[in-house]
């Protein structure tokens, strides 16, 4: 079954230091009906949570990499959402998780990839962008230069979720091909006019062999460049990492002068549709006009502009 389903929320700023955040839980095939309004309250409180926690960091003129880290370090402590403490499961029964973040000012990055132990990756991500000469460090050298660094490891039951494991169960059991991959991202531009992006996942449910999707590969999953735009990307990682998805909207707009909104409707509804990749994306660009596009029925998502309130969605 195909899905043509899109959001878009485009606006341009009054003025260029005007601060601007964007948020996503995940794109995939939740529904009204899938999903209990007492549950839909709470994904709706943890956005709107993220998000202010933002807004005090932008409003006491904080950066935009530091936004992106809290924001996306507040999701990541929730069992709601794919990534951190709600990670999903792999078939062996481990979690691995995956983070990035990238800063539009100086296109410096730091990602880390399949990590079993670090509370929350995004800030490890930061961490190997701001104190390594690396931008991509994974699996267990990713958790020694965590140590190091003086980030927080848990002992992996830590993101033990019963919810999660018993869809693992299923997902084995009938090898469902909708399993809900989701992920988490965060895009800002600041007071200062940076941009900023970043992702964080817990992959896919099931996933075999040391899988690693879109999320911590920059250009696929995450992208940030002050002369165009900040994106992070949710869905089916392989594509996103087969199209460079990410970087692929950055180029199109440098380029090509197409605007963010034509854009990303080219690439998620376009390309990635016609080559039967799922998912959607959040961008910001240097004017702080935002887009939220996806092909799928569901992307829990969130923004606010300065002086506005929290605006959050969850379906089309």
């Amino acid at each position: 079954m195909a899905f043509v389903l899109c959001s878009i929320i485009a606006y341009t700023q009054d003025k260029t230091n005007n601060y601007v955040i964007v948020i996503h839980g995940g794109a995939g095939y939740a529904s009204p009906e899938s999903i209990s309004e007492q549950k839909q309250k709470l994904y709706i409180q943890k956005m709107t949570e993220a998000i202010n926690a933002g807004k005090e960091i932008l409003e006491n003129n904080g950066t935009s990499i530091e936004t992106v880290e809290k924001v996306i370090s507040i999701l990541e402590d929730s069992p709601l959402f794919n990534a951190g403490k709600g990670a999903v499961f792999t078939h062996q029964g481990t979690n691995e998780m995956d983070a990035s973040i990238m800063d539009g000012k100086t296109l410096n990055a730091g990602a880390v990839a399949g990590v079993k132990d670090i509370k929350n990756p995004i800030k490890a991500a930061r961490k190997v962008m701001t104190n390594s000469k690396h931008v991509l460090l994974s699996g267990k050298g990713a958790s020694e230069f965590a140590k190091i660094q003086g980030l927080k490891i848990v002992d992996t039951s830590y993101f033990y979720t019963k919810s999660n494991w018993d869809y693992l169960q299923k997902v084995i059991e009938k090898e469902d091909k909708k399993s809900k991959h989701g992920t988490v991202g965060c895009v800002v531009i600041d007071k200062h006019g940076n941009l900023a992006a970043g992702t964080s996942t817990g992959g896919m449910t099931n996933k075999k062999y040391g899988r690693i999707g879109d999320s911590p590969i920059i250009g696929a999953g995450t992208y940030a460049n002050n002369n165009t735009c900040a994106v992070s990307c949710t869905g089916h990682g392989e594509y996103f990492i087969r199209y460079a998805v990410a970087y692929d909207m950055s180029a199109m707009m440098e380029y090509k002068g197409v605007d963010i909104g034509k854009a990303a409707i080219e690439i998620i509804m376009k390309k990635l549709k016609e080559a039967g990749g799922n998912g959607g994306l959040i961008a910001i660009d240097k004017n702080g006009e935002i887009v939220m596009v996806f092909n799928t029925p569901s992307m829990f998502r969130a923004y606010v502009k300065e002086g506005e309130e929290v605006k959050v969605m969850l379906f089309n």
